[in-house]
């Protein structure tokens, strides 16, 4: 989603006249795109604000946070005398930013706007893409799930669709730009509605556009799949068999505190049935461990539930509490960084020997797979993608960025395929 918001803002701002470096120390204006999921994510950008002013040594810079972190840390960041930020702007503000940038050359001062929109979508803008395979295409934002662990909420707002038209004239410019891959965006994507239209039935009009030959989506929520989504999915060949399915936990109680509304056992259902109607789909998953209150045996749960799913893949985080979420205020992080990491790698070690069984299924398949980066190094290798989101990497040969190839599988890891060319 960020990748798109920072689409958006090079086309706002390109469109105020401003051009674009991708060198921070020739930069007059440098703005940093954040998010707010993962402590880590914080850190990382408070350093990277210091080594930018390093990296001018002294010469005049306007630095600027974009994003989530902008809403959520608004007040920590605005009052930050050391990170000296020029300004600050939330995801519902980007079309201001000309004029805040005009401000604070003009003035001096500081800039910011954190202002959530119930109506804000962007659909009246393009977005300037700097290349590559696949196309992001927001199709709603903001979220109303409020699970309890979870910033984004607060930091992008409640829900709203773009209309079914709108979706689809933007994929169609991307078809007539050389794109073949777009990839539909949501905070839950699978909650997109407008004027009675549904996510499957979006997803049933992309596919007719002449010239689309992939269809992804990320995220969904399981609570919010129904019938009607697994078909299309199982049914229209141009919509990708890769299906990333957040569980986050394996236990009721602890999916209970984190307002997730569902339990283990509805979620395997669903798994039951998706594989029922599309058994070659790849599922891959969020998984949270040591969550407020989740002793060994509720852990255990989530193990038993990893087991049981076989996911392709998986990500898997230690619980980090976000400032303002409701888990946040109501829980105490009381579970002890060590055993946090201890049941982290655990699950990493399972995941590891589930992802490669997996893989090692796929020796022998012929696969179409769409060439995504090649390496022009000695003895170079190219990097593709297959219709279940597996990489699979290549002997670089003579074929480019953006062909679609048959090859074979040959080898496995836990992290990639290894196949051949054969046409």
């Amino acid at each position: 989603m960020n990748e798109y918001d920072s689409e958006l803002v090079r086309a706002i701002l390109s469109e105020a006249g401003y051009s674009f470096t991708e060198d921070a120390q020739l930069a007059d204006v440098v703005m940093l795109n954040t998010c707010s999921v993962r402590e880590n994510a914080h850190r990382k950008v408070y350093g990277l604000i210091h080594d930018i002013r390093h990296g001018h040594k002294g010469k005049p810079v306007v630095i600027g946070i974009l994003g989530c972190m902008a809403t959520g840390l608004r007040k920590e960041l605005i009052d930050n005398k050391s990170l000296g930020l020029d300004f600050v702007v939330g995801p519902d503000s980007y079309k201001r930013l000309p004029e805040i940038l005009r401000d604070v050359f003009e003035k001096h001062g500081q800039g910011y706007d954190v202002t959530l929109s119930e109506f804000e979508t962007y659909s009246d803008i393009y977005p300037t893409r700097t290349g590559g395979v696949n196309a992001w295409v927001a199709v709603m934002r903001g979220c109303n799930n409020f699970c309890s662990f979870c910033i984004v909420p607060f930091t992008r707002g409640r829900e709203r669709s773009r209309s079914v038209e709108n979706v689809l004239d933007e994929v169609k410019r991307l078809i007539g730009e050389g794109f073949q891959q777009v990839t539909l965006l949501g905070q839950n994507v699978n909650s997109y509605h407008h004027e009675g239209q549904d996510f499957a039935a979006l997803l049933e009009a992309v596919s007719r556009i002449d010239g689309i030959r992939r269809i992804r989506f990320t995220s969904p929520h399981p609570k919010d799949f129904p019938e009607s989504l697994i078909r299309v999915v199982g049914e229209n060949p141009k919509i990708c068999k890769h299906i990333h399915l957040p569980l986050q936990s394996g236990n009721d109680r602890i999916l209970g505190l984190m307002n997730r509304h569902y339990t283990a056992t509805g979620y395997l259902n669903l798994v039951e049935k998706i594989r029922k109607v599309c058994p070659s789909a790849a599922l891959t998953t969020d998984i949270i461990v040591g969550f407020p209150t989740e002793i060994a045996g509720e852990f255990e749960d989530t193990v038993r539930v990893m087991k049981a799913v076989e996911f392709d893949s998986a990500f898997m985080f230690k619980y980090s509490p976000r400032p303002n979420t409701q888990a946040a205020r109501e829980l105490k992080d009381d579970v002890s960084e060590d055993e946090k990491t201890s049941r982290i790698m655990r699950i990493n070690t399972l995941q590891s020997d589930i992802s490669l069984k997996k893989n090692k299924a796929r020796v022998g398949t012929i696969e179409e797979v769409l060439i995504e980066d090649v390496e022009k190094a000695k003895g170079g290798v190219a990097y593709a993608r297959n219709d279940v989101n597996k990489v699979v990497a290549l002997p670089a040969g003579n074929f480019q960025i953006g062909d679609f190839m048959s090859v074979r599988i040959i080898r496995a890891t836990p992290h990639q395929l290894k196949g051949e060319i054969i046409s």
